[in-house]
């Protein structure tokens, strides 16, 4: 099972998406971006028009704005948008979810989403999405996952699952219907260098850790810090370089 996996709980989806408006800002410090090879796979060349779905801070949209993509970011969250909004203001956001996108019929060349997948009602996102893609157009889903090859990362998401208890299963791909075709994934390996003490913030901004009762999630917290400042690979460090597998699935609109 991968981290990414780890971190898709079955308690009530709406309690954990709801908990990531209240941390926004922690999210916004601590969470990786994605690197450029990834991107580059999520929008066509030929693309102009584009939708970041369930966009959060904008961890995503920030490069696709940087391509000169006409970006047009949806979020659900208030905290996320807020974050989004204070970090690129030129940037169109709408309040909406994956099953009930405020854009009009076959608006957009491509739409991607962003760990954040695993939170969609797939059947009705999956229809949604075909709905304001023009034909032929792409849609690009993206995961961070941490590499748990490496034996301290083991450990560390080892920790987090703990916390998170039973998990949700995710298949390889994920399900489009018959609106889609051309599925394909593609990992891309790549390091997030985070300060020792971002780790352990980064293990608060999970969902089921933003849901513990104080004491649970501080208790939480301390074992990553522990972990963090003890292991033997990286005891003394100032500097953590983070190693993710970026999975990129992307797919085109019959």
């Amino acid at each position: 099972m991968s981290a990414s996996d780890r971190d898709r709980p079955v308690r009530p989806h709406q309690a954990h998406a709801a908990s990531f408006t209240h941390n926004a800002d922690e999210y916004a410090a601590v969470r990786p971006g994605y690197p450029p090879a990834a991107v580059d796979l999520l929008v066509p060349s030929d693309a102009h028009d584009v939708l970041d779905l369930a966009a959060g801070t904008g961890k995503l949209t920030e490069p696709l704005v940087a391509r000169g993509l006409h970006v047009v970011a949806v979020e659900p969250a208030d905290g996320m948008r807020e974050q989004l909004t204070a970090r690129l203001p030129q940037v169109e956001v709408h309040a909406g979810t994956a099953e009930r996108i405020p854009l009009p019929d076959a608006s957009v060349d491509a739409v991607t989403v962003a760990q954040a997948w695993h939170w969609f009602d797939e059947p009705a996102a999956a229809a949604e999405i075909a709905r304001v893609l023009r034909p032929g157009g792409t849609l690009g889903i993206v995961w961070n996952d941490r590499d748990e090859d490496v034996p301290w990362v083991s450990a560390y998401d080892a920790l987090l699952h703990e916390a998170a208890g039973p998990q949700l299963a995710r298949g390889t791909y994920p399900t489009l219907g018959n609106a889609f075709t051309d599925v394909l994934r593609t990992d891309v390996r790549w390091e997030h260098v985070l300060a020792p003490e971002d780790l352990v913030r980064l293990a608060g901004t999970r969902s089921y850790a933003l849901v513990l009762p104080p004491d649970e999630r501080e208790a939480l917290l301390e074992r990553v810090r522990t972990l963090v400042t003890t292991h033997p690979d990286l005891a003394g460090l100032d500097r953590v370089p983070v190693p993710y597998v970026t999975r990129v699935y992307t797919a085109r609109r019959r």
